[in-house]
């Protein structure tokens, strides 16, 4: 079947091979074994003329690479802009710049999507439809018009036959991601098959319109009471996979800082407003537009702050929260344990970081910021000094973190040309905070604590299995190594003091929990932890402490902790 398939794609496979020889790539053709695909002699394909590739950076010739080779790359590079955690700062900056240089639909193909998409003709729709796009993307493009009802909206729509042409490309590269990884080792550290996934699964959803329709009115809905902030509402009678109409934002661009200046907006309540919203999403919502540049932002009357297109959006748990909101403390108080533990704990780390050359890097930030008032303290570069940390010792960070990140960066980019003074640190530490007391209300510890109790007794029935099975592979002599019988008993009797130790550990951890959760729930409350005359936190310190003593005294006379 895989045969079939690279048969099918085999024109497409060439055209990747020459563009990567034209751009001065040729040679991973070869280092991840791309010639055996082709009926090609592999010296025709290098033999390609490369144009100026010496005068050009390696960012320069990846996009342009990308770039010619049409929209699932670009795409693809336009995501990997987010992951300053896997690649170079100078790829990433280059990555930036993609641009899709696609060619604006004709109006008849336009308006021939929309009634396929919708079952109706236009005339039923529309009582004005702009013929000139406001904005054409590689997947799609964005028209003015007015509704039959009055009301004037933007119409998103899809090329025809992107969706096909996407998941054929996303298939190659599958291919591509597969060899690399067999073969380069740098690729096998990114585990590039991971990436690629991740990237295709997220172009997939950007395909479905209705996809980006929800997180448009999941946003909309958390600023429903907010009068700082618009979010376009979705006519979903008129949204299918291929088409998404919603209120059309008719305000001048964030970026356009003269134009606001002369209309006589206050740039710093702009500032202001937009920094308060982001935080909002990341920090107490969880769920964030993940590409928040100029294009995307427009200012209303008043200072409102508009937000568009949402295909790209970040989503937190709340233990990523909790930790964001440790490392954003961390950073404000210089904490340089605390930086550490906060990359450590939202990354993850591979066997081979040396912690200590790990802590040495966090120091130098420290030194860097020490002096420095937290009203000038630069976020988005300190963020982006995290990420060429975690570069630098092979860190993954989860991709919603890096979307995060290159939000914070964006806004942070927006609000000093608003207002050059603005500290976005300052808006943070509150959230932050907040953050840190939100993780300490009683039913977060209970659901926090009981993910880790789940954890733990996880892990004892994995111990336990394996020891069966060892036990078991002793009895009828099939381990493939040759223990002495003095040197398996110790061994059985080491596991059986681990599985001692592990049960101490849970009731030392589940008395723990109840205690911490009793107290703080009692002073949150302001009422004292009496229940039907009863001091439940006083019976429950005796009840647990009897069980704790249990424990400890029969674990003692086993003589096994």
């Amino acid at each position: 079947m895989l045969f079939e398939k690279r048969i099918q794609y085999i024109n497409r496979y060439r055209e990747i091979a020459i563009a990567l020889s034209k751009s001065g790539f040729g040679f991973i053709i070869e280092e991840i074994g791309l010639d055996e695909v082709f009926s090609l002699p592999k010296r025709i394909l290098l033999r390609q003329k490369e144009s100026d590739t010496k005068e050009k950076s390696n960012g320069e010739r990846i996009v342009e690479l990308l770039e010619s080779l049409g929209p699932t790359f670009v795409k693809i590079g336009q995501l990997a802009s987010t992951r300053p955690d896997i690649l170079p700062q100078d790829i990433v900056k280059s990555l930036e710049s993609l641009q899709g240089n696609v060619h604006a639909m004709e109006t008849s193909v336009v308006k021939k999507q929309i009634e396929l998409s919708l079952d109706a003709s236009m005339d039923d729709i529309f009582l004005e439809f702009d013929e000139f796009p406001v904005g054409s993307a590689s997947i799609g493009q964005v028209h003015k018009a007015t509704l039959k009802t009055g009301e004037h909206v933007a119409v998103k729509v899809q090329r025809p036959n992107i969706e096909r042409t996407i998941r054929n490309d996303l298939e190659i590269l599958n291919h591509i991601a597969v060899l690399a990884d067999n073969r380069l080792e740098i690729a096998k550290h990114i585990n590039v098959t991971s990436v690629i996934d991740e990237f295709s699964k997220a172009i997939i959803d950007e395909l479905d319109y209705t996809i980006e329709g929800r997180n448009q009115d999941k946003i909309r809905k958390q600023f429903i009471d907010e009068p700082t902030i618009k979010v376009p509402e979705v006519y979903w009678e008129l949204t299918t996979k291929e088409v998404l109409v919603m209120e059309f934002i008719d305000g001048i661009n964030i970026n356009e800082i003269d134009l606001l200046t002369n209309e006589g907006y206050d740039t710093h309540q702009i500032a202001e407003n937009l920094t308060n919203a982001l935080f909002h999403q990341i920090l107490i919502e969880g769920f964030f537009h993940g590409d928040p540049h100029p294009g995307n932002i427009k200012v209303l009357p008043d200072e409102t702050v508009a937000l568009i297109d949402f295909g790209m959006v970040g989503r937190l748990s709340q233990e990523m929260k909790g930790n964001l909101g440790f490392l954003i403390i961390a950073l404000m108080r210089q904490d340089v344990d605390g930086v550490v533990r906060g990359i450590t704990r939202m990354g993850a780390v591979p066997d081979t970081v040396n912690i200590k050359d790990l802590r040495r890097d966090a120091e130098q930030l420290k030194d860097k910021y020490i002096d420095v008032p937290v009203s000038q303290i630069d976020l988005g570069q300190a963020i982006q000094e995290i990420f060429d940390i975690a570069h630098k010792h092979k860190i993954i960070l989860p991709t919603d973190l890096t979307i995060l990140g290159k939000a914070v960066l964006s806004l942070e980019t927006i609000v000093t040309k608003l207002e050059p003074t603005f500290s976005i640190l300052d808006f943070a530490e509150p959230f932050g905070k907040l953050l840190l007391r939100e993780r300490l209300q009683f039913d977060n510890i209970k659901s926090s604590a009981t993910r880790r109790l789940y954890r733990v007794s996880d892990n004892i029935e994995d111990i336990s299995s394996n020891i069966h099975e060892f036990t078991k592979g002793l009895k009828h002599k099939k381990l493939p190594i040759t223990l002495e019988l003095e040197t398996a008993d110790k061994m059985l009797k080491r596991f059986d003091k681990l599985a001692n130790r592990l049960s101490f550990s849970i009731i030392l951890l589940s008395f723990s929990i109840i205690m911490v959760g009793l107290i703080i729930s009692s002073a949150m409350s302001g009422h004292d932890s009496v229940i039907w005359q009863i001091p439940v936190i006083e019976i429950g310190t005796v009840i647990a402490a009897l069980l704790f003593i249990g424990m400890f005294i029969s674990i003692l006379k086993s003589g096994r902790l």
